[in-house]
């Protein structure tokens, strides 16, 4: 009785408050109720079903409903530290319409507060923010510490609560600028409502997942109807809901100029740390692609605007490490959680594969530019070291992700890795009056342009050196597609401005060993070549990477240009180093193939063609190898069954340098002996001229004897009395006689036969000192003044004759000469340094000023100003007189 009493005098009190029409004795009423009344927990039900009642909806102009509903408000709040779980969801229905009245009713207050009216209203709703705020925060504690699992009414009110309630939360951020009076209080509470959020989510996740697992295991099988289904899909829309809240507000504190710092981190850390929770059901509710688009958007916009920035810096504004720093600080960040979310999703973020890898390229593509600039090397160095590795991952993730499928995976390597050049491309750098101009263009590139966009080449070619400095870390099937990109980078490197770059610019580079770890500057070309060996010992534990990087050294050995050659041979100097002999023996046999295969058309002679590129990446690879394998190129060349052939092949590798010194001692003897055998040969039936209607009908085959000698002369370390007799001499002299006779009488389409034959004699003469001193040698000197002398500048016959002439040049310091007008050899010397002295191409120009100062420092002539000419190419001849 004593209980049915009491809950009739609380229901006459409230039936009281209903009836009171003077405001000011309602509100007194209610705020008794959490003063002084007490009431039952039986009662509670009824009490806060009437506290919803007495609530008013309509927003108002003055105080009236502010203050009812703050009394309201404040009454409730007294009694949700008792055990509200059976009433929960009359609380929640409170909390919810409070949420709605006050993101309502917050223009009004606004404009109110604009208009600098009344100051009291605004104050007293600003309050009743906080406690609507802080009830909402109250009822989400209890939640969080015992989730409740109840039917479909109640999760549905605990769904429109949380909704309400983020939604007055993002409001309020919103306009928070508006709101002065309390602008930190709002924010921090907003901040802790946030935080309690996430918390929530996480504890429904936590105790759907443990109701699952018990169910399983006293049931064995779950059904429809044990509602778990339901809770589970309550509980991923109100995760959703707060994962788009976050997001929202994620990207306002973006723009918030940075001083929303602490709102832009609890959100988008927020928005990662749930999407966490389970993928599967969340990826069908909430635009995961959308989130990271927006990260990357964020990310790449905040360093546009910073590059711009420092880009019209003058030297004197010169950014320091720190500053650069704190500027990419925020990229970083989103980056980060970009990464993060693509890592759990990667299944989705390969839809947007070309706005991740734009961004990754971008970043690449600005540090590249910003290493170009001298005082800008602080924030390159900021760059490499606080983006590029977490760029980098972003990529990383996608390919190594086994939820993404491996043709997709190849999809990002041909979008990202395919160029082919064009021979109409503009120059990068010179089109672009200034940095900014090229930042600009560079941010401007959208994704359909990517795959041919110049501007970006060079930042390409970096992004692919990550990639194969980080492939130790990718599966096999990724290492052998990667190992079929690197045409891509050959292709790459024949851009003028791409190879100026790599020759002539250094780059920071992280080293993460090393007695001192950290950042250092290197050039881009050893980063290059680095990267590349890097990849070399990742392939060759995969046997199809290794067969296609294989290929591909084989392939570019005869690569048509200069930097592309060098980084190859560079390559193979490097397995043939740290290679397996079984190898090695593999490498060359493939090689002499590949050598025999191009000797049948070649013209040996001419000095960049395919065969005496192909011997001079022999060469070069021979130098690091053993005895055993020097002598295996040497037989397999020699043991031709056509001689002719062989002669091709030998005389090339003697060209490029082969390695005759290091034959075992029996076959470098008998190697030796069978080129100065057949030079003699020569010699001997071409004494009185050459043959030139041999069989082979080419130049190039005319005199082979003669070139081989020749480049042994210059290449082994012999003496020269050793392979050429004194009693020799006199004869090689007077062969080369009659060769400058034939180079003067010989038909034109003839002459060109004549003067390779007597550049190779003169080169072998300048090798012997003792021809110097011969009495045939000043005949040979009166003779080459003749022919030069007779002969037009223009004349490109004895054009290529004039390197052989320098050589033979050289050595005059040796030979006694009349110092006089009326000596004969005097004024043949001087008329031949004359004709040196003159030509104007730049080699010449050194050879000749080479040549002469020899002459200049031993010879006995007193009158050394008679050998410069007037008219004498470099100035730097006049004062060698």
């Amino acid at each position: 009785m004593e209980g049915e009493t009491k809950r009739t005098d609380l229901r006459s009190f409230l039936e009281s408050i209903r009836s009171s029409e003077v405001l000011e004795d309602r509100v007194s009423l209610i705020t008794q109720i959490g003063n002084c009344c007490q009431v039952d927990p039986s009662d509670l039900a009824l009490l806060i079903e009437w506290l919803v009642t007495f609530w008013k909806e309509s927003t108002c102009l003055s105080l009236s409903n502010c203050m009812l509903n703050k009394a309201v408000l404040c009454a409730a709040a007294k009694y949700l530290e008792s055990d509200i779980s059976n009433y929960i969801s009359q609380f929640l229905i409170l909390g919810t319409k409070a949420n709605v009245w006050c993101i309502k009713h917050l223009q009004v207050i606004i404009m109110s507060i604009e208009e600098a009216r009344d100051e009291e209203h605004s104050n007293l709703f600003c309050q009743l923010i906080m406690d609507a705020l802080s009830f909402s925060l109250a009822i989400i504690s209890i939640l969080t510490r015992s989730p409740m699992l109840g039917e479909k009414v109640l999760m549905l009110s605990i769904e429109t609560f949380i909704s309400e309630l983020l939604n007055l939360t993002k409001s309020l951020i919103f306009e928070v600028k508006k709101i002065h009076l309390i602008t930190s209080e709002v924010l921090k509470v907003a901040q802790v409502v946030l935080d309690a959020a996430v918390k929530l989510c996480r504890a429904y996740f936590q105790t759907v997942r443990q109701d699952f697992m018990e169910m399983s295991i006293n049931s064995g099988e779950r059904s429809e109807e044990d509602g778990h289904v339901d809770y589970a899909r309550h509980i991923v829309a109100i995760t959703a809901t707060t994962i788009e809240c976050l997001y929202e507000l994620g990207i306002f504190a973006a723009s918030g100029g940075g001083n929303l710092v602490s709102v832009l981190n609890i959100s988008w850390k927020g928005v990662v740390f749930l999407l966490q929770l389970d993928k599967g059901a969340l990826a069908e509710r909430v635009n995961i692609s959308d989130i990271i688009l927006t990260l990357i958007s964020l990310a790449t916009e905040t360093l546009q605007c910073a590059a711009e920035t420092w880009s019209s810096a003058t030297e004197k504004e010169t950014p320091i490490v720190s500053e650069a720093k704190r500027t990419f600080l925020p990229i970083k960040f989103y980056l980060i959680n970009a990464v993060r979310i693509s890592s759990e999703y990667s299944f989705l973020a390969i839809d947007i594969y070309q706005e991740i890898s734009r961004c990754v390229l971008l970043i690449s593509s600005v540090g590249i530019s910003l290493s170009r600039k001298t005082h800008l090397r602080a924030v390159s160095e900021a760059l490499i070291e606080f983006l590029e590795p977490t760029s980098f991952l972003l990529l990383h993730t996608l390919l190594n992700s086994a939820d993404v499928k491996f043709e997709s995976k190849i999809q990002i390597l041909d979008w990202l890795f395919s160029y082919t050049i064009d021979s109409g491309s503009v120059n990068m750098e010179r089109d672009f009056e200034s940095s900014a101009d090229l930042f600009s263009t560079i941010f401007t590139v959208n994704s359909d342009a990517i795959p041919k966009s110049e501007v970006l080449l060079l930042g390409r070619v970096v992004l692919f050196m990550n990639l194969l400095r980080s492939s130790s870390t990718l599966k096999d099937e990724m290492v052998h597609a990667i190992a079929k990109k690197l045409d891509m980078l050959m292709n790459a490197l024949m851009h003028e401005d791409v190879y100026s770059s790599i020759l002539s610019l250094h780059t920071p580079v992280l080293c993460a060993s090393g007695p001192e770890p950290g950042l250092t500057w290197q050039p881009l070309f050893y980063s290059i070549l680095h990267s590349l060996k890097v990849f070399l010992v990742v392939a060759s534990c995969c046997r199809l990477a290794w067969i296609e990087l294989e290929s591909f050294l084989f392939k570019n050995l005869i690569h048509p240009h200069f930097l592309c050659l060098d980084i190859v041979r560079e390559l193979w100097s490097f397995v043939i180093r740290h290679t397996e002999i079984d190898v090695i023996n593999h490498v060359v046999e493939r090689l002499c193939i590949l050598f025999k295969g191009l000797a049948s058309a070649e013209p040996v002679l001419t000095p960049f063609c395919t065969l005496r590129k192909m011997a001079r990446s022999m060469c070069c690879l021979l130098t690091n190898t053993t005895s055993a394998a020097k002598d295996q190129v040497y037989l397999s060349v020699t043991t031709d069954e056509k001689s002719y052939l062989s002669s091709i092949m030998l005389i090339a590798l003697l060209l490029e340098g082969f390695p005759l010194d290091s034959l075992s001692d029996n076959l470098k003897l008998s190697a030796i002996r069978k080129i100065v055998t057949a030079f003699y040969g020569f010699m001997e039936s071409n004494s009185k001229g050459l043959r030139l209607n041999g069989s082979l009908g080419s130049s190039d085959f005319i005199g082979l004897p003669v070139h081989a000698l020749s480049s042994l002369m210059h290449s082994c370390e012999i003496k020269s009395s050793e392979i050429i007799d004194n009693k020799d001499i006199s004869q090689i002299l007077k062969f080369a006689i009659s060769l400058v006779h034939g180079v003067g009488d010989a038909a034109a389409e003839f002459k060109d036969h004549y003067a390779k034959v007597l550049s190779a004699v003169l080169d072998v003469i300048s090798t012997s000192k003792q021809s110097y001193i011969s009495d045939e040698m000043k005949g040979l000197i009166l003779e080459l003044q003749t022919l030069f002398m007779a002969t037009s500048d223009s004349d490109n016959v004895l054009y290529q004759c004039k390197p052989s002439l320098v050589s033979f040049m050289v050595s005059f310091s040796h030979l006694e000469i009349a110092d006089g007008e009326g000596s004969e050899l005097y004024s043949a010397i001087l008329s031949l340094y004359h004709v040196l002295l003159r030509e104007r191409h730049w080699a010449f120009n050194h050879l000749a000023v080479g040549a002469f100062a020899n002459f200049a420092a031993c010879t006995s002539c007193s009158q050394l100003w008679r050998f410069i000419p007037d008219d004498a190419a470099l100035s730097l001849v006049e004062s060698l007189s």
